[in-house]
């Protein structure tokens, strides 16, 4: 009965809001207090009661009274994160005042004309105008960001009071270490809290409106977004003094949280989990912090010759009392996970990112009887920043197989979401990764571990590798996957080139795979029908030449499949050049309804008549699904920088000019290549996916037409030369051996090749040649609208964001 009550003297507070015409002074508590004094409702209730087009109403016709609600909820908090929320009442009142903020200011954030409000300057709390001190006004967003930072280690608020009681004055919880109170242990913190789900729940109300505030960004376009976001420069400074404790805190929820506890059928069925909705509201903020690097990089390296434990408790007093070099500029998050270098907080990390990534894997006896996390994606862009920004990171995850640990769930999430349109911007993060992770000697040695363990993936079956692995689910995206990942086939063939090198035995069936992928892009028709996709072919050739020149020795199935193969590429080497042939391949290309199944067809592959894939089709969308467009993604040679690796392991980046002559040569397209827009110039969105335009691959610009000097610039340079010497060599063996000894077996000619050596009969290998991943404003772009659009779909309970005038991205219902 007492909750009706408060739900109906708050819905009259709101009626009284939206229907007075004058101005109501801050100074009439007695009004404003009706909002959050004695107010007992949930967010749910909350979201209820306030409806968006009365907030919106307020907000046009009577603006003076909105501000001031806005400034009596912030003063109210500010009052009651000084005085420490000694008794149950405050603390009401404090959730209270959290839940109609973050119902409030996204239609704060969605006006332009109020886009400065909480930068104002207001009176400070306890304050006067009058008073001459310097700290007499602040900006109304400093005083909202300060009071949740303090709310956040409440003694028996938000955390365990250490036995202090209620007696202890303000004072006390002014001068409070929060490095004592971090929620969870892991990095820099030894100690593990008891678990408090009522604690939990106050921090997911604070860390939610803490998300509300950083999101003023989903409302300002893509070409407003270069300048930094005041809500989180201001977070992660030297001015919140809780900085470190916080980006601890938040870490270690995210890496410590266990969704399967001690393994109890269905207790997420019997128990709320309010851990679990404080990892992912944790694990949001965390990223959403991080960003902000990616509007300044110089300051994100760290320094290899200091030797400071960014992860212990002195280390905020240390640097605070030696003066270190950070501004208010500086984005401490970033820093204190740069530097990042003891071995047990990289195992934690990568410990806790591994077990949640590979959550939805696991396989029960019982069906759903295990809980299965939604957060995979966030995760995913966490692990991508801390193996960009940390490279001691990076490398501990590669100096061992635990990588793998990794790769298995990534490859596991690109197969699944490989046909539904609506999760194609995962499929791209996870190539992000792997692109990443390629640029690194040491990944494709790790993908030489045979893989054993199995997880439900529609994929051929094959013996072998977590190289195999990789090529197979690669094949499979390429081939039956929705057409908007068109964009991404230079980028998983630039992930195999990389590791190509290194794989020292692929499987028959992986050796087929990217047979049947040379077979499919040198046919003529998909050469020529647009300006880019012979860059396919050459990255191929790339891979073969790799393998055969540097693990010829275990890699005889391959060489068996060149061998079989070999006419694809005489037909490249003798690929038409007149006007007549290539009029006639593009005619075949017309006559084709589809330009990205047609070419896909694998009916004509004997390679794959033992293959137990499910044959292509489009996971179905379910209706109303709600869809967050992205923006346009580089290109290949945008995302990446060519190195060379020399004799000794190093890498030498190459000049652009001394990259044009390596093996995929590209440079006979720059003149086409100059004439498209680039992702920098093309401003226009895409659905989710859809990026760099998505026909560009397959259907080029109706201005563009192929000529017999375009194709003779880059037939020259294809890079034949190894495998028709290899052909040269073995195919009259092969065949003398098949005459002489009459086989019609192939593990015969299979075995002859496992014993079969070239040394001496191979051109002068050429150098290897590594593109790695090199940040860019493009990509950082497409971080920063992905990362949003996930927390703007995830948070649908209470639905902070939903109808709102976002600008960021677009929301699209499919």
């Amino acid at each position: 009965m007492g909750n009706s009550d408060s739900k109906l003297n708050f819905r009259k507070a709101v009626i009284q809001l939206t229907t007075k015409t004058q101005p109501v002074e801050a100074s009439e508590d007695v009004f404003w207090d009706q909002f959050w004094t004695d107010v007992n409702l949930t967010a749910q209730d909350m979201f209820a009661l306030v409806p968006a087009a009365e907030i919106r109403a307020v907000r046009e016709e009577s603006p003076s009274n909105l501000a001031t609600l806005c400034y009596k909820a912030v003063e109210r908090l500010v009052l009651n994160a000084d005085s420490g929320c000694v008794c149950e009442r405050d603390r009401q009142t404090v959730l209270s005042c959290i839940r109609l903020l973050t119902r409030i200011l996204p239609y704060i954030f969605e006006d332009p004309d109020w886009r400065g409000f909480f930068w104002s300057t207001v009176p400070k709390v306890g304050k006067t105008v009058d008073e001459s001190d310097d700290e007499c006004t602040r900006p109304l967003a400093e005083s909202l960001l300060t009071a949740i930072s303090d709310l956040l280690f409440c003694p028996d608020f938000t955390v365990e009071s250490h036995g202090r009681t209620s007696a202890d004055g303000p004072s006390d919880i002014q001068s409070i270490d929060s490095c004592e109170f971090i929620w969870e242990a892991g990095v820099g913190f030894a100690q593990s809290p008891p678990l408090n789900h009522t604690h939990d729940s106050s921090r997911a109300e604070l860390l939610k409106l803490l998300l509300t505030c950083f999101s003023e960004e989903m409302y300002q376009s893509p070409s407003d977004t270069h300048t930094p976001n005041p809500w989180v420069s201001f977070f992660c400074s030297r001015e919140n003094r809780h900085a470190l404790p916080l980006f601890t805190s938040l870490l270690n929820v995210v890496c410590a949280y266990d969704p399967v506890g001690y393994g109890i059928p269905y207790n997420h069925l019997m128990f709320s989990d309010q851990r679990g909705m404080l990892a992912e509201l944790a694990l949001q903020t965390l990223i959403v912090s991080l960003e902000q690097e990616l509007v300044d990089h110089s300051n994100t390296s760290p320094n290899p010759s200091t030797n400071t434990d960014t992860c212990s408790a002195d280390y905020n007093k240390n640097t605070a009392a030696e003066g270190c070099q950070t501004t208010r500029g500086e984005n401490l998050f970033v820093n204190y996970l740069s530097r990042i270098h003891r071995e047990e907080d990289f195992h934690f990390i990568l410990r806790g990112i591994s077990r949640l990534l590979n959550n939805p894997l696991l396989q029960t006896y019982l069906p759903h009887s295990c809980k299965k996390i939604q957060f995979h994606q966030e995760l995913l862009v966490l692990f991508w920043k801390l193996c960009d920004l940390n490279k001691k990171f990076l490398f501990y995850v590669l100096k061992s197989s635990d990588v793998l640990d990794i790769l298995v769930p990534i490859l596991f999430y690109l197969n699944d979401a490989r046909t539904n349109q609506s999760r194609v911007g995962l499929v791209h993060i996870c190539v992000f990764i792997l692109l990443l992770l390629s640029g690194e000697r040491n990944f494709g040695v790790r993908l030489n571990k045979p893989y054993s363990v199995r997880v439900p993936m529609d994929i051929s079956v094959f013996a072998g590798t977590h190289a195999d692995l990789l090529i197979v689910v690669f094949h499979k995206i390429i081939t039956s996957g929705h057409q908007r990942l068109q964009p991404l086939y230079d980028c998983l063939l630039t992930i195999i080139v990389n590791v190509s090198p290194y794989l020292k035995s692929l499987s028959m069936v992986a050796a087929n795979k990217l047979l049947h992928l040379l077979e499919v892009f040198s046919s003529p028709w998909f050469l020529f029908c647009s300006p880019v996709n012979h860059h396919l072919v050459f990255f191929l050739l790339e891979v073969f030449n790799n393998i055969i020149q540097y693990q010829f020795d275990g890699n005889f199935n391959l060489v068996y499949g060149i061998i079989r193969k070999r006419n694809l590429f005489h037909q490249l080497a003798n690929l038409p050049t007149d006007v007549s042939s290539i009029q006639k391949a593009l005619q075949r290309k017309r006559r084709s309804n589809s330009t990205h199944n047609a070419v896909f067809m694998e009916t004509n592959n004997p390679c794959n008549t033992a293959c137990s894939e499910a044959p292509y089709k489009t996971t179905p969308v379910q209706t109303g699904t709600l869809n967050a467009s992205l923006k346009a993604m580089p290109r290949i040679d945008k995302l990446t920088e060519t190195s060379q690796v020399s004799e000794d392991g190093t890498t030498l980046s190459l000049q652009q000019s001394d990259s044009t002559h390596s093996q995929s040569d590209h440079s006979s397209e720059t003149r086409v290549r100059d004439t498209e827009p680039t992702s920098g110039e093309d401003e226009e969105k895409c659905e989710t996916g859809d990026c760099d335009g998505s026909q560009k691959r397959v259907s080029s610009s109706s201005d563009w037409a192929p000529t017999p000097d375009w194709v003779l610039s880059w037939k020259s340079k294809l890079p034949l030369q190894t495998i028709m010497r290899l052909l040269q060599v073995l195919v009259p063996q092969v065949e003398k051996i098949c005459i002489d000894k009459g086989l019609t077996d192939e593990s015969e000619i299979l075995k002859f090749l496992q014993h079969g050596t070239l040394v001496g009969l191979l051109p002068v290998p050429h150098p290897i040649l590594i593109r790695k991943y090199q940040a860019n404003e493009g990509t950082a772009l497409w971080f920063r609208t992905y990362m949003w659009g996930i927390i703007y779909l995830r948070n649908e309970d209470p639905p902070v964001w939903y109808d709102t005038d976002v600008k960021l991205f677009e929301i699209q219902r499919i």
